[in-house]
């Protein structure tokens, strides 16, 4: 099961929340399309490169998103506790949200190649795609955080077989409980506590929330 926190962070401002009256007070009202609608290219065009301003809107909208999020995985928790629900999010580290996950999972790429496809994908001249990269964490302080790291320098093919290889390795791990029982441990998180396939000793994985983590 999939949560993408980018399709989260669209909710948090719709008309009627909380979100779109703390943006729409911040940003004023001609943000607001004929529609009633937040038009994201003109509240665009009011933070990106406005260091300051694109950090306001960040502290109005990810408590708003961290709280969708948090909902959405109890719910995913009372339908069907024992699944491992991947949560897909850009900015994990940044907002702080690494405590919603037992495990931490990140794509990293070469600077150049970086780049090169910033500017391949969206027509940036190389001194903007630099200058898009470096207002971002970088993968290698992102890749401190993960858990799992997966390299994304080569083709899509590749990444999509290195991606299955560390899927086959955390489902292994799942499957290694035999006769386990379900124990929540949090918001959006549960272990899985039982004896190993073999019967060679006891074994606890913590399921839920972006990933499975083998505690002991």
């Amino acid at each position: 099961m999939a949560n993408d926190a980018d399709r989260v962070g669209h909710r948090s401002y719709e008309p009627g929340t909380p979100g779109f009256e703390k943006v729409v007070n911040a940003f004023g009202h001609d943000i607001v399309g004929k529609d009633g609608v937040i038009d994201r290219r003109v509240l665009g065009g009011k933070v990106f490169g406005a260091r300051s301003e694109m950090e306001r809107l960040n502290n109005i909208l990810w408590p708003e998103i961290r709280r969708l999020i948090s909902e959405d995985l109890a719910d995913l928790r009372r339908r069907d506790g024992d699944q491992i629900v991947v949560l897909e999010a850009a900015v994990l580290i940044e907002a702080g949200w690494q405590d919603l996950c037992n495990e931490i999972w990140v794509i990293t790429t070469s600077m150049q190649t970086a780049i090169d496809r910033l500017m391949a994908r969206n027509g940036l001249t190389e001194e903007a795609a630099i200058a898009r990269i470096n207002a971002q964490m970088s993968s290698r302080e992102r890749a401190e955080h993960a858990q799992v790291k997966v390299d994304n320098s080569g083709t899509e093919e590749q990444l999509r077989q290195r991606l299955e290889r560390a899927w086959r390795t955390l489902t292994r791990l799942v499957c290694l409980v035999a006769g386990s029982k379900l124990v929540p441990i949090g918001v959006g998180a549960c272990r899985l506590v039982g004896t190993t396939a073999d019967g060679s000793g006891t074994v606890t994985l913590a399921v839920g929330r972006g990933g499975t983590r083998l505690i002991h």
